[in-house]
C-alpha cells in the first residue's frame, strides 16, 4: 500500500490540503495526514507541496516519441503509452487516420492485442477512429484517396475496441450508419472533417452524434446566416474537443467556449502526431510528409497536420488565458473525458474505489509524478 501526502488535492470542485491518499491499484482511502502515523506498512511518497490531480486522459492522440498508432505494432503502442506519461497522461485513445482499409484494420487489431497487457505506460481505453468516413472538402491532413462512405461492416468486428468514431454526417449513408452504431454498439459518434450545414449537423445529432472532433478545425464555421457545424455544436447538447495550442484556435476563444458550452462539455485533446516529444524536422502522418517547425506540424501545402501539443501544456495554455479555477480546468482532461467514454465509474476523479490514476504537478504544469493504477509510471 502506498501513500501520497504533502500536496494540494484537486477534488471535484475544490483544492484541499492536509489530506493524504492511500492506494494500491485503486484508491483505498483519503485521510487526514496526522492519521498516517497510525497506519502500518505504508510506502510514503512526498508530493512536496505540488498539486495532486486525477490522471489525465487524452481521447485524441495519433502518436508520440516518433511512433504512430497507424504503425500497427506493439512497439509503437508501448512507446506512445510510455512517452505520454511524461505529460501526466494515465489513459488514452490511440487514434487512427484515413488510410487503406487494411492499414486501419491492422492498427485496430494491434490495439486489441496490446490493450490490457501489463505495461509501464498509460492505459489504452480503446481506439478513436478518425475517418475514413469523412468529407474530402474538409479532409485536413487526411489522405483523400482513402476516404470512403460509411461502412458498418468494417467496424462491426471491432466494436469491442473502438470507443469513438469521427464521421461527416452529410456524406453518403452516414445517417443510417450513425443510427446503426448507436443502436448496436457503445461507440461514441463524433462529428468532424465535415462540410455539413447547420441543418445537416443537427440531423446527425438527432440520429446519434454526441461529440465534436476538434471544434472549429476541419468543419464549416460559424456565420450569422449560416451557423454551420460550429453553430450546431455550440447550440446543442454535445461535447466538444478543443486543441488548445493557440495555433488551431485563438486563445481569445478559450473563455468564450467554456462559458458558452459549460465546463462539463469541453474536453482538451492534443491531436498529437509522432513528432510529439521529438525535435523539429520532417515526419510522417497518414502516409504524408509533415514538417515540424515553431511548435507547428504542417503538410507541404501548409495544412495543419495534427499537432505536437501535449496535454499538460493544453491545460497550461487555457489557464493562462482564462480565469477559471484549477479544479475546473483539470476536469477538462479528467472528469469530462472519463464521462464521454463511459469510464467515469473508475476514472476521472480522486475518489475511494476508483483506479489510482494520479498526476502530480506544480504551478507551471511541470509534471513531477505520474501514477497509473497504483504504479509509478514517471517521476523526476
Amino acid at each position: 500500500m502506498k501513500c501520497l501526502y504533502n500536496g494540494k488535492l484537486i477534488l471535484k470542485d475544490q483544492v484541499i490540503t492536509g489530506k493524504a491518499i492511500i492506494f494500491d491499484e485503486r484508491i483505498y482511502d483519503i485521510v487526514d495526514e496526522n492519521e498516517l502515523s497510525t497506519i502500518k506498512n505504508l510506502e510514503k511518497i512526498d508530493a512536496k507541496g505540488n498539486y495532486i490531480s486525477p490522471g489525465f486522459i487524452d481521447i485524441h492522440i495519433h502518436g508520440f516519441d516518433g511512433y504512430d498508432t497507424m504503425d500497427g505494432t506493439e512497439e509503437a503502442l508501448k512507446s506512445i503509452s510510455k512517452g505520454i506519461t511524461r505529460n501526466g497522461v494515465t489513459s488514452f485513445l490511440p487514434t487512427t487516420m484515413t488510410m487503406s482499409k487494411e492499414r486501419i484494420l491492422n492498427a485496430l487489431e494491434a490495439v486489441r492485442q496490446f490493450k490490457g497487457k501489463e505495461t509501464e505506460g498509460a492505459e489504452i481505453l480503446g481506439v478513436h477512429m478518425e475517418g475514413p468516413f469523412i468529407n474530402v472538402k474538409f479532409k485536413g491532413a487526411q489522405d483523400p484517396q482513402y476516404i470512403i462512405p460509411s461502412d458498418f461492416e468494417m467496424v462491426k468486428a471491432y466494436k469491442d475496441i473502438i470507443s469513438l468514431i469521427t464521421i461527416a454526417p452529410e456524406t453518403e449513408g452516414a445517417l443510417e450508419f450513425i443510427k446503426k452504431v448507436k443502436r448496436e454498439t457503445n461507440i461514441v459518434l463524433s462529428m468532424g472533417h465535415t462540410a455539413a450545414t447547420y441543418e445537416e449537423a443537427r440531423e446527425g445529432i438527432i440520429c446519434g452524434i454526441s461529440h465534436v472532433t476538434h471544434l472549429f478545425n476541419a468543419m464549416t464555421g460559424l456565420h450569422h446566416r449560416n451557423p454551420g457545424v460550429v453553430g450546431a455544436a455550440l447550440t446543442h447538447d454535445v461535447t466538444c474537443e478543443v486543441i488548445a495550442d493557440t495555433i488551431h484556435i485563438h486563445s481569445g476563444l478559450f473563455s468564450m467556449l467554456l462559458k458558452t458550452k459549460g465546463i462539463d462539455k469541453i474536453v482538451l485533446v492534443t491531436d498529437c502526431m509522432s513528432a510529439g516529444g521529438k525535435e523539429e524536422g520532417e515526419y510522417e502522418l497518414g502516409g504524408q510528409k509533415v514538417i515540424v517547425k515553431d511548435k507547428q506540424a504542417r503538410l507541404e501545402d501548409n495544412t495543419l497536420a495534427g499537432s505536437v501539443l501535449n496535454l499538460k501544456d493544453a491545460v497550461y495554455n487555457v489557464n493562462e488565458h482564462t480565469d477559471f479555477t484549477i479544479p475546473q480546468l483539470i476536469s477538462l482532461v479528467t472528469a469530462t473525458p472519463a464521462k464521454i467514454l463511459g469510464v467515469n465509474q473508475r476514472k476521472g476523479t480522486l475518489e475511494v474505489g476508483k483506479d489510482a490514476d494520479i498526476t502530480v504537478f506544480d504551478n507551471k504544469m511541470n509534471i513531477s509524478l505520474t501514477i497509473g493504477r497504483g504504479k509509478i509510471l514517471y517521476e523526476i
